[in-house]
């Protein structure tokens, strides 16, 4: 059963399936409660927990913060100890793990499906969706943002800069990847913060 799926489930399926793993390869970093930071890799993920690979073990029942490219931070506490790292139950808000649930089915399907590479992350209509795009000439374009995710948005655009083009949206920079009728897709220069990502988000 996909993710998506466990999560709909009733509460006591949920209780049984929520932790079901997929298993992915993220690079990322990690704190420990002494502040000190080290480089990790997760081994699996499910939207309840996870286990890395990691130089350092924290200690059973430590608080630990974790930063994995495209999904950002993540938080929890050491649940078990093994020989090249440890497991983590995840503390995430509803809305959080349905979140991750998505990104995850993504992460599991990705091939099989053929999704494009910017589709790893949640995308969501923004409620102000006029926007200013500065191309590389300083000139400035009224767009409309179609969707936008953690790491790029859709605009529908009167013109389209050359792919790759360095261009912003608002205050966030990035650069064109794709031409489709009627606009252009952006890649995000750095992921947005994951903390204000809903559908009052400023670019």
């Amino acid at each position: 059963m996909a993710i998506m799926q466990a999560i709909q489930a009733n509460p006591r399926t949920l209780e049984r399936r929520r932790h079901q793993r997929v298993r992915v390869t993220l690079l990322g970093r990690f704190m420990l409660e002494n502040r000190q930071e080290f480089p990790c890799q997760t081994v699996d993920m499910s939207p309840g927990g996870l286990a890395l690979f990691a130089p350092v073990r924290g200690k059973l029942g430590e608080r630990v913060v974790i930063y994995l490219e495209h999904l950002g931070r993540v938080e929890g506490t050491i649940v078990r100890e093994y020989e090249r790292g440890f497991a983590v139950a995840l503390s995430a808000t509803k809305r959080k793990q349905d979140k991750l649930a998505s990104q995850l089915t993504w992460f599991a399907n990705r091939q099989e499906l053929g999704l494009p590479e910017d589709r790893r992350h949640e995308r969501i209509t923004p409620r102000s969706t006029g926007a200013l795009m500065r191309t590389p000439d300083g000139a400035e374009i009224g767009v409309r943002i179609i969707d936008v995710s953690l790491s790029g948005a859709a605009v529908s655009s009167p013109v389209k800069p050359p792919l790759g083009s360095p261009v912003s949206i608002g205050a966030t920079s990035g650069k064109v990847v794709r031409h489709f009728d009627g606009g252009i897709a952006i890649e995000f220069l750095r992921t947005l913060s994951d903390q204000a990502f809903d559908e009052n988000v400023q670019l």
